[in-house]
């Protein structure tokens, strides 16, 4: 089973799934500002936080079969779900195969289109520096992944993430590059799916392409997107913004000054 921690007893049940090289607790920033109407369930992906490696490549598909058993555990059966970066590829393999259990989907700062032939060949070229110097990986990469205007603002933020990275299991980070290199495309899900589904995504994302995910969304009744001053970390980079999005869009809730 999948490690994780609950929060909250609000009637509404938040999955919330991190992505590369973090954990549960990168959402510190933004619980306080979430509606007291959510339970919020934050789970470690395998090979991530306190759960363990359980394949040398852990395939989106894999992953979205350990978090339905987490959540058939704990006896939940209509729920939102949302996932940063590659906890939105695990969200939407998760659509795919159990979209009777979702009440919403909301993609963060993540995207449905599988890698492009450069992106594939990024990642495979990163195995071997992932496997024999982790550390350096993890510093290279890490303050790339936020607002580079912001960078002086964001150190304390930047250093956050870095400790989280570190403190990741090279091995299992190195399973997920290759689960997330044998991704294909989702735009179907966004397509068909009956669920809620939100996209907030950020202004100065380099990890995630946000002009070809919000151009390219279908154009149905069911789907918000936001566009947000920020690079691919909005949990910590906007966090109070971001909060307030997601209970306006998937609770109906108006921050107070947004009230008439």
């Amino acid at each position: 089973m999948l490690n994780f921690e609950k929060k909250g007893n609000g009637k509404e049940t938040l999955v919330l799934l991190h992505g590369f090289m973090e954990n549960l607790s990168i959402w510190s920033d933004m619980e306080s500002h979430l509606s007291k109407d959510f339970t919020l369930l934050k789970i470690d992906l395998p090979g991530h936080g306190k759960s363990d490696i359980l394949a040398e490549v852990h395939t989106m598909e894999l992953i979205a079969d350990e978090v339905k058993k987490l959540v058939d555990n704990q006896n939940l059966e209509n729920f939102h779900l949302l996932g940063h970066s590659m906890g939105g590829y695990t969200s939407l393999a998760f659509a795919e195969k159990f979209p009777e259990n979702l009440k919403s989907l909301t993609l963060f700062f993540s995207t449905y289109f599988a890698d492009d032939e450069e992106k594939k060949e990024q990642r495979i070229k990163s195995y071997r520096i992932i496997k024999d110097a982790f550390q350096h990986y993890a510093r290279a990469g890490i303050p790339n992944l936020f607002n580079q205007n912001e960078r002086d603002v964001l150190e304390g933020k930047i250093e956050t993430a870095l400790e989280v990275a570190l403190s990741t299991n090279n091995l299992g980070a190195l399973a997920c590059v290759k689960g997330m290199v044998a991704r294909t495309d989702k735009k179907h899900i966004l397509e068909n799916l009956e669920a809620k589904i939100l996209v907030i995504a950020g202004k100065h994302d380099n990890a995630v392409k946000t002009d070809k995910t919000i151009n390219n969304l279908p154009d149905r009744t069911n789907i918000k997107s936001y566009i947000v001053d920020c690079g691919h970390n909005g949990h910590w980079e906007k966090p109070i913004i971001c909060a307030e999005i997601i209970n306006t869009e998937l609770l109906h809730h108006l921050p107070k000054k947004f009230l008439l």
